[in-house]
């Protein structure tokens, strides 16, 4: 191995290239050989499998099945909720029997919405179209293709889940591909059988996504722990356009950010992505799973896991997804014995809250623990500060300090340190001589981090929002007080010569308006007085016809009752009398009314002369009052124009008061801010876009599970 920072020849001697070292690093047993050496086979066929709907570090998928529904293999049964999710598909044929919450592989022991499919033993394919990639590469559609693989399930099988159409975004060209077949942590080796038996179709797939990325050089990492797989991959190329590069065998080598220092000597900084340096990587089983997907039409519904551990037969089994991994340790045979169940390498992995959950694809390695093979990590011990676990760290961190301001809560200066640089590999944790599970500490901090993190965004933007209204509020009073004053100052303008003639004007043609309505009104009354006295005299005549016969009606009624009463007739005819003497008396009143209208009707023309006089003297006394009420207005009116135009602008306009020059410079500020995060995230594309918010929910499904975790190890 080359000292730091030099290159040197890798120890096999097959290859020209350099190998660089990156800081830091630790060779724990490797527990490979009893896994790795027996071919894979398939896993088993359950009677039930357990589908979680989130399988990628992204959104989790949108169910389109119901239950009851029959599905078959292969056939889509969630759809890709957004850029950063990837779809899920039933693994084999059968009736979708629930889809509720049960038990996953997490950490945090929590259940999450899954899909359950009671299998029907047929195993019956759905029909399947190819998709024509190499048509739409030709025509620059590489959003079709990523939607394509995004739609089949294509996520990274190297344990990140990240999915891979994202990675497959479209550049100009890029520098250097590299695939990732060291497989660093121990007890894994089902990348190590793929490598072995399945070269062709990896060497395939790698030309696939060579093309799509246009990349000018190919590598493939190995670790010199592999000399089959490396020997089966350069078989296959069987040509100079990729090289296959052996490192030597030091955890992590297979990080990302490692390999890329091991194999190009690139250092890719904190916070920038490889890609911005030229470089990409994949992992070797996520790329023969693309491979299968564009030449086969095949989606993610299997991948080879790695059982070993406490079993009868170690190995590496071609499961379905889904499949229960009581099953799975079931088909290894495990022993007993069994203290827990680790899903992934001892590194990284966690262990396993039940058997119950289905394997995910995430799901490289079962293992099955003993207490020999695993004992007790020891007692927590106070740190010494010997400083082993920067010397293990890969990153080039203190993890001594992020530790005690990690514990401490010292949360801001913990960040000062890079502790987001942190991969959590455990290394640190793997050389400390106080057994102090330092990553713990490291993702403890994280959570709180991101937690309050995401506190403060809501609070600033629920308080931009408010200085904002306020702001909004204070330029619409100003606003409307600019428009009054220029409204007052347009009714001050002195009036012109014209404007005077033409007000003069209004008023005349105002008058003479009042006086031809004053005409109609007498002319009117004058006309209804005439038509009310002959409609009182045919009123008269009728009512005298009426009481007649009703005069008539009452003598009849006494004939009557005066032959059929004979002793009742005086009183009969009393009250005879006395209506008859009721209605004279009725219609002598009527007669005098009617006489005192035709004495009036019948003066003389002196007379009618006096009442004309008499109604032109009212209408030129009613006139003159209403010319008096018009000056008055017009003279109120001037005076208070006068007044308004004394007044200034700024005094008839109180309410437009000033902002406080600090409040409005915030107001501007912070509208500015959000002006240049608007066109930020708009110049992005919607990759990164995708990206920064699968980053933002990772981090946020961490910290859930990180304060769960808590809160149990608490109760």
């Amino acid at each position: 191995m080359a000292l730091p920072g030099d290159p040197a020849q890798e120890g096999g001697g097959v290859s020209a290239r350099p190998i660089y070292r990156f800081n830091g690093g630790v060779h724990p047993p490797e527990h490979k050989l009893e896994s790795s050496g027996t071919p894979v086979v398939p896993g088993p066929l359950p009677a039930q499998l357990v589908l979680p709907l989130r399988q990628s570090i992204g959104n989790a998928a949108k169910p389109l099945v119901a239950v009851g529904e029959r599905v078959l293999k292969g056939q889509s049964i969630a759809a890709a909720d957004g850029s950063v999710s990837a779809a899920l598909h039933a693994p084999t044929s059968g009736t979708v029997t629930a889809i509720e919450d049960r038990l996953v592989a997490h950490p945090s022991g929590l259940a999450e919405t899954c899909i359950v499919i009671d299998s029907d033993g047929r195993d019956e394919w759905e029909a399947r179209t190819r998709f024509d990639w190499r048509a739409a590469h030709d025509a620059g559609d590489g959003r079709a293709i990523r939607d394509y693989l995004r739609d089949m399930g294509v996520v990274g099988l190297g344990g990140a889940v990240f999915p891979s159409h994202l990675k497959l975004a479209g550049r100009d060209a890029l520098d250097t591909l590299i695939i990732n077949g060291a497989e660093c942590e121990p007890y894994i080796t089902c990348d190590d059988r793929l490598m072995r038996e399945r070269a062709a179709d990896l060497v395939a797939g790698i030309r696939i996504v060579r093309q799509l990325l246009n990349a000018r050089e190919v590598l493939i990492g190995i670790e010199d722990n592999k000399p089959e797989a490396a020997a089966a991959l350069r078989a296959a190329i069987d040509g100079a356009d990729i090289e296959v590069a052996v490192v030597p065998t030091l955890y992590p080598s297979g990080g990302a950010k490692q390999l890329i220092k091991l194999l190009t000597n690139i250092e890719v900084p904190s916070g920038v992505r490889s890609t911005d340096l030229g470089v990409q990587c994949f992992n070797v089983a996520t790329v023969y799973t693309i491979y299968r997907a564009l030449e086969h039409a095949e989606p993610v519904i299997s991948r080879i896991v790695t059982l070993t551990g406490n079993v009868a037969r170690p190995g590496n089994v071609e499961a379905l997804i889904g499949t229960p991994l009581s099953d799975l340790m079931a088909f290894a045979g495990e022993q007993t014995g069994t203290r827990e169940h680790i899903y992934g390498g001892p590194m990284m992995g966690f262990a396993l809250p039940g058997l119950t959950a289905g394997l995910t694809k995430a799901g490289n390695c079962i293992i099955a623990t003993t207490p020999a093979a695993f004992p007790d990590k020891g007692r927590e011990m106070p740190c010494i500060r010997c400083g082993e676990c920067a010397s293990a760290c890969p990153a080039e961190l203190q993890p001594m300090d992020l530790y005690w301001f990690s514990r401490s809560r010292e949360f801001g200066r913990a960040q000062e340190r890079n502790l987001f640089d942190c991969i959590e590999c455990g290394a640190c944790a793997y050389v400390c001589p106080s057994s102090i599970q330092l990553v713990d500490y490291y993702r403890f901090a994280k959570s709180e981090i991101w937690a309050a993190e995401a506190s403060k965004k809501a609070a600033d933007k629920a308080r931009e929002r408010h200085e904002f209204k306020q702001f909004r509020e204070e330029r619409e009073k100003r606003e409307k007080a600019e428009r009054l004053a220029a409204r007052q100052a347009a009714a001050a303008k002195p009036a012109t010569t014209a404007d005077a003639a033409a007000a003069a004007d209004d008023a005349e043609a105002k008058a003479a308006k009042i006086k031809a309505a004053m005409a109609r009104a007498a002319e009117r009354k004058a006309a209804g007085e005439t038509g009310d006295t002959q409609a009182t005299d045919a009123m008269d005549a009728e009512k005298r016809a009426k009481i007649a016969a009703a005069m008539e009606k009452a003598a009849a009624r006494k004939a009557h009752l005066e032959s059929l009463q004979g002793g009742e007739a005086p009183v009969a005819e009393a009250m005879d009398k006395a209506k008859a003497e009721k209605i004279r008396a009725a219609m002598e009143a009527a007669a005098q009314r009617k006489a005192a209208r035709d004495a009036a009707k019948a003066d003389t023309p002196a007379q009618a002369g006096e009442a004309d006089a008499a109604s032109t003297a009212m209408d030129d006394a009613k006139a003159a009052k209403i010319r008096a009420a018009m000056e008055a207005a017009a003279q109120r009116k001037a005076h208070r124009e006068s007044l308004q135009a004394a007044v200034p602008v700024a005094e008839a306009a109180p309410a437009a008061s000033a902002l406080d020059p600090e409040k409005a410079e915030r107001i501007r500020a912070a509208m500015q801010k959000r002006d240049e995060e608007k066109a930020r995230l708009a110049a992005m594309s919607p990759e990164e876009r995708a990206a920064l918010d699968a980053e933002r929910q990772a981090r946020i499904d961490a910290a859930k599970a990180r304060a769960a975790a808590k809160k149990e190890s608490e109760q």
